[in-house]
This record gives structure tokens, sequence and C-alpha cells, in this order.
């Protein structure tokens, strides 16, 4: 276990999903240029190909003279029974020239089912597919769990299988994300301890929301279990 606590910062999408909030592109590069002066390793600049303000956020961010932070687009995976050549959430990721590229996929067999409305296996193969095509581009890519705690208590099996993908596949990072921001620290330490017995091959993130009040408490047990 390396001793070295890597940190993604999602302010600039995550951050700005409530009501009332709403940044230019003059606030979200000033409000980059200041992560990176706090230490942050990764900075989260928002939804490649969602909006011409995150288009245009991407393109300016690459004048900054960043010291320490490396900028990180989010997108999907290759959709259902699609091509990754073809797929433009996947030519949007790229387009963004970040050298960190975050994909976000289900790792619940309920979202895979009724949400995404395809096969559990053509759901792993869209993790691994969407995950090697952009690595072999020359990208850093992190692959997030989505659901992946509502997933686990679900069928664990399936849900450390979407990892196994991504790992597979060249990701650099699985991050276990608690979307709906229900699971307690208690189930949060039993999965983390799972997830580290069946990925070794990369390193394992932790995404959690705060709708129970939680959060920081499932964050730093998570960190305990490694």
């Amino acid at each position: 276990m390396t001793n070295k606590v890597e940190l993604y910062d999602t302010t600039l999408r995550d951050g700005t999903q409530q009501e009332g909030i709403s940044l230019s592109v003059e606030d979200k590069l000033a409000i980059t240029e200041r992560l990176d002066r706090l230490g942050i390793d990764v900075i989260e600049g928002g939804y490649a190909g969602a909006n011409p303000k995150d288009d245009e956020y991407f393109q300016r961010v690459q004048s900054l003279d960043l010291k320490h932070a490396q900028i990180a687009a989010f997108g999907n995976t290759r959709r259902a029974n699609g091509d990754v050549e073809s797929d433009p959430t996947l030519k949007a990721l790229l387009d963004t020239q970040a050298p960190v590229l975050t994909l976000v996929g289900k790792s619940s067999e309920y979202q895979v089912r009724d949400v995404l409305q395809t096969s559990l296996e053509e759901n792993l193969a869209m993790v691994a597919d969407s995950v090697q095509y952009l690595k072999g581009k020359g990208r850093r890519v992190f692959f997030d769990a989505e659901h992946f705690f509502d997933g686990y208590l679900e069928d664990s099996e399936y849900a450390l299988a979407s990892l196994r993908a991504a790992e597979r596949a060249g990701a650099s990072t699985v991050t276990l994300c608690d979307t709906n921001g229900g699971a307690v620290p208690a189930e949060i330490r039993a999965a983390v301890a799972a997830v580290r017995e069946s990925v070794v091959g990369c390193k394992i993130g932790i995404h959690c929301h705060n709708d129970t009040d939680q959060a920081v408490a499932s964050t730093l047990i998570a960190v305990e279990e490694g």
C-alpha cells in the first residue's frame, strides 16, 4: 500500500450541480489556478462536449502555467452496442486534449438493466473497450464506478467485475462512487476491503456524496482501508 494520497477535485463539475451556482469560464480558470496552488493533483474541468462553456474552458486551460495539477475531462463509456472509433463522447474526451480522462460506467446490475437497458456482459465490454481505447491514445484513464456501493449490495461479484474490467483494460485508477450518498461507513469499510483483495493492478479511489451527512466519515474509513 502506498502512503501517498492523490487528491482529485471535482469542484468544476460536481461542485456546480446545485441551485444558484453558475460559473463563467473566467471563474473556472481562476478556481483552477487556486486549486493548483493548493496542491491538488488532478482537477476535473467539466463534462467533455456537454456545452460551449466547457469546450472553451478545456481550450483555454491549456495556456495556464499550472505548477502541480493535471487537468481531467469527464465523460461516459461508449454507447451500448456501439463502436469506440465512432463514439461521440469518446471523441469529445480526446478533443479536450486533457492528459487525464475520467470515464463513468455502471457497477450496478439494476442500473445496467433498467437505465442502460443492456446486458451485463455488454456493460463490461463498454467499460473495457472505452478504457483500452483512450489508454491507447496516450491518456491516463480513470474509471468512475457509478453506483458502486449500491451495486455491491445487490451483487458484489458483478460490481467487482466492473472494476476488474477497467483494471485489465489499463485504467490507472478505479474510483468507488457512492452516487446516491446512502452508504454508511460500515458498508464502505466492507466493500473497500473486498476491492483491495480483488483489484491489485491499479490505484483505488473513493468518491462519496453527502446526502446523509456521512461523506467525510466514509472517505476517512476508505483511506484507513487503503
